[in-house]
């Protein structure tokens, strides 16, 4: 089985999480497998290597954690979107819908320079709704979104069509 075979097969689906009728895909068995999260790192990362990325923005959680391996990959920055009340400096702020109710994130206001390529990253696209936040937080304070990557998209959701005309790669459509 190849490395990203492998991965694959590392996600578990938990029914019901966090509320009914939803169907988690939970990456914490693969985060445990050094081989398995460095082959997909390096996979998320394949795409962006020519495409001068200054930073990789992460969201909370899981994109801190993806986000930084690609960061790691490609040689640059990583920048931390976080929920409202955890950054320590003056912020941006966006709300957005999501698949089971509505959220905020926030970035620092310094977080990029005018102009900088700017890749999102995060383990999984559904309805779009936090890629798309992080997006209009990344342009607010400047920023140029390059792309994004994620580990996996959930195609049904059909949240790649909310992000606009901007390169998305995702690493399994499932």
């Amino acid at each position: 089985m190849t490395d990203l075979a492998h991965a694959k097969s590392l996600i578990r689906d938990v029914p019901d999480f966090p509320k009914p009728g939803i169907l988690f895909r939970d990456v914490t068995p693969l985060l445990a497998d050094a081989e398995a999260v460095n082959a997909l790192a390096k996979r998320m990362a394949d795409p962006w290597r020519d495409k001068h990325i200054a930073a990789v923005a992460g969201m909370e959680s899981r994109g801190f954690i993806f986000g930084t391996l690609v960061a790691q990959q490609l040689q640059c920055g990583f920048i931390p979107v976080r929920k409202p009340g955890r950054l320590p400096f003056k912020t941006e702020s966006v709300s957005y819908g999501l698949e089971y109710g509505t959220d905020t994130l926030e970035i620092h206001i310094d977080a990029v320079e005018q102009g900088e390529r700017v890749l999102i990253c995060d383990d999984l696209i559904a309805t779009g709704g936090t890629a798309g936040a992080t997006q209009q937080l990344i342009e607010r304070i400047g920023g140029v979104v390059a792309g994004y990557s994620f580990a996996i998209e959930l195609t049904d959701l059909n949240g790649r069509s909310k992000l606009g005309d901007v390169d998305v790669d995702s690493v399994w459509k499932l």
